[in-house]
């Protein structure tokens, strides 16, 4: 990721638009953008591309602090590639700076990894995404495990975090946040040694 320190991050948060969709699992990438939003005290607002934004700086005040658009795609999940496209061509965001956050199967409930570039391992929102803009972005790996027995898995990804789950789900989006943030002021390597469990 050896892009210019002053070009502008695009975090996209996947999920689903609209009040029924909003606890569920496929969701978390918003529930991630929306605290990061709230660190930077400000409001999303629609944006042309299909997406609502939220500009402002991560970091240390002063010359270690980058500019970031937080975005959520309005599009529903496997439609996500062509609000992501829009708003990395609008703000001339470099494709190794666009970090996409959401939920992913085969890692366990709340951890997280992070990495550059790869598969879509069978999600609609990066599947979306790739095709669009190649694989050669930023991906932040939010757990949410398999689903039990033989529950098929469009059910789970669509079904609100249990009780049991809603109890750490604060402190893991607030982890997932804290990534982010590292991932873009210091670097994958250290949001890696960090954050991936």
């Amino acid at each position: 990721m050896t892009t210019d320190d002053t070009s502008p991050w695009l975090v996209v948060g996947l999920g689903n638009p609209g009040g029924e969709y909003a606890a569920n699992r496929h969701n978390v990438g918003f529930m991630v953008a929306d605290l990061l939003a709230e660190r930077m005290g400000a409001r999303f607002k629609a944006h042309k591309s299909r997406a609502q934004v939220v500009e402002g700086r991560i970091g240390p005040p002063g010359p270690g602090s980058r500019r970031v658009v937080i975005a959520k795609p309005m599009s529903f999940m496997n439609l996500s590639g062509g609000p992501t496209t829009a708003l990395r061509d609008f703000y001339k965001v470099p494709t190794g700076h666009v970090v996409a956050v959401h939920d992913e199967l085969d890692i366990d409930y709340g951890a997280l990894r992070l990495k550059l570039g790869g598969g879509d391992n069978g999600h609609n929102g990066l599947k979306s995404i790739t095709k669009s803009l190649g694989p050669d972005y930023a991906r932040v790996r939010f757990g949410i495990g398999r689903p039990p027995g033989r529950m098929d898995v469009a059910a789970f990804v669509l079904k609100d975090f249990s009780s049991a789950e809603r109890r750490e789900l604060d402190y893991f989006v607030d982890r997932a946040a804290d990534a982010v943030e590292t991932l873009i002021v210091d670097g994958l390597d250290r949001a890696q040694t960090t954050y991936n469990s």
